[in-house]
């Protein structure tokens, strides 16, 4: 199977991720795909130039890290990731939602601090600032909930995946006041896979 990325995108990490906690490594080949640069070649192969982005064996296209990490986890039939049932499904799903709302406003975040300063808009940037301090502030009450705390799962990748955008924006100051989040953090920043995966340090401020 191959396996299209962006080294800094935290969806094609939580990919993965996955992949590295599901032993599948030997079975997905990573290619770096090169996004927003006019006629990339990764369009033809992906028109929404979009990653992460699983091609697999039989030539079937996923796309969206979900999607692409449930089918993952479901291949060997030995679950790892897959939802309970019950209430406890449904608070399940409501911390996937509230991870990945906290990782879409880091995302667009450092999408706008990669544009041209002259072209950066101060006010999203001033918006996204303010919704990370607010949900780093929820996370800091619901970090000890046992969703977050129990077996490895998918609300848990998201949110990490999204804070460890920190190395990339200089500007996140999501650990401030926070120290239930930020120990939460670093345990499972140190676990191999998280480890394996770091996004590449890239230093975008406001400034810049």
């Amino acid at each position: 199977m191959k396996l299209y990325i962006t080294p800094g995108s935290p969806y094609a990490r939580m990919v993965r991720i996955v992949i590295i906690e599901k032993k599948l490594e030997d079975r997905v080949e990573i290619i770096n795909a090169k996004t927003r640069h006019a006629d990339s070649p990764y369009y033809r192969i992906n028109p929404s130039g979009r990653v992460p982005y699983l091609i697999r064996d039989d030539g079937v296209a996923l796309e969206e890290s979900s999607l692409i990490c449930a089918w993952l986890d479901h291949l060997d039939g030995n679950l790892l990731f897959d939802l309970p049932s019950g209430e406890l499904g449904w608070e399940a799903r409501r911390f996937e939602a509230l991870a990945r709302s906290t990782t879409d406003g880091l995302a667009v975040w450092i999408r706008e601090l990669v544009r041209p300063r002259a072209e950066r808009s101060p006010t999203l940037l001033e918006h996204e600032d303010e919704r990370c301090r607010r949900m780093a502030a929820m996370w800091e009450l619901m970090i000890e909930h046992p969703l977050m705390k129990g077996s490895l799962n998918l609300a848990q990748i998201m949110l990490a995946c999204g804070l460890g955008l920190e190395t990339r924006n200089l500007d996140m100051q999501w650990r401030t006041g926070h120290p239930k989040l930020t120990h939460w953090f670093d345990r499972l920043a140190s676990r191999p896979s998280f480890a394996k995966t770091a996004p590449p340090p890239a230093a975008f401020t406001h400034s810049h």
